[in-house]
């Protein structure tokens, strides 16, 4: 997570041009995105809605570069990264990119901070002494090293959700991208995770977020709607909270 000191000039982070994808199954063509353009500045924190298949998941798929798109450009930190290889993607997003995904998605057979460092594991840039401090740093920033120790099935689903934060921006990743962050929580646990991602926005920290939970969309300082594959929507929130000091 690039936490720059707020006063320092913000640069665009994100840029989609004209953007399209398209899914092809037999003679079936289904446009999930269409001409879609959107830039996201560094230090930002928005936020993704729209009806179920209009086309926010698969923009985040495209965001995160877990897929790509059919046509337009998209440029991360100023570096056109629409054409890669597979591998070359992999290596970006493991650098770049953050993610807290609904369902967790932690390896049960390892432990806490096991799970969050495999994916640190696999950049060359980091020695194995700086990984397991980037694992307690990260782990400490979300109130879980009581329990680094421990297998996700020993915690409840909010303890996990943090576990996951903290892989996400334990690489100190230039963007983190949360797809329904709080949709297998109770209410309880959904007010302490997007409390989570305010504190970390606070700090420096892009944070783009699907939901469909309009009081957690709210929290963001930027709302964009999505409506079959188009950007209808793309306005600030007007929360003080959201916009940091």
């Amino acid at each position: 997570m690039n936490t720059n000191n707020k006063t320092a000039e913000k640069r665009l982070l994100v840029e989609f041009k004209e953007i399209g994808k398209e899914f092809i199954t037999d003679t079936v063509v289904t446009r999930a995105l269409e001409n879609l353009n959107l830039n996201i500045e560094q230090g930002e924190y928005l936020s993704i809605t729209g009806p179920s298949g209009c086309g926010k998941s698969t923009l985040l798929s495209l965001l995160g570069l877990l897929d790509t798109s059919s046509k337009g450009e998209y440029y991360l930190a100023g570096h056109q990264v629409s054409n890669l290889s597979r591998d070359e993607r992999s290596k970006i997003r493991n650098k770049e990119i953050g993610f807290i995904f609904q369902a967790f998605n932690l390896i049960s057979d390892l432990t806490v901070a096991e799970n969050i460092e495999l994916p640190l594991s696999y950049r060359e840039d980091i020695s194995k002494p700086d990984r397991k401090v980037m694992v307690r740093d990260s782990l400490k920033k979300v109130d879980m090293l009581h329990r680094e120790n421990h297998f996700p099935s020993q915690l409840s689903g909010g303890q996990q959700q943090r576990v996951a934060i903290a892989r996400a921006i334990s690489g100190n990743p230039s963007i983190i991208l949360a797809d329904e962050p709080t949709g297998n929580l109770d209410s309880k646990n959904a007010q302490r995770i997007m409390a989570l991602l305010d504190e970390l926005h606070h700090e420096g920290a892009t944070i783009c977020m699907v939901t469909h939970d309009p009081h957690s969309a709210a929290r963001a300082q930027r709302m964009i709607e999505v409506f079959d594959g188009k950007i209808v929507l793309d306005q600030s929130t007007n929360n003080p909270s959201a916009i940091a000091e």
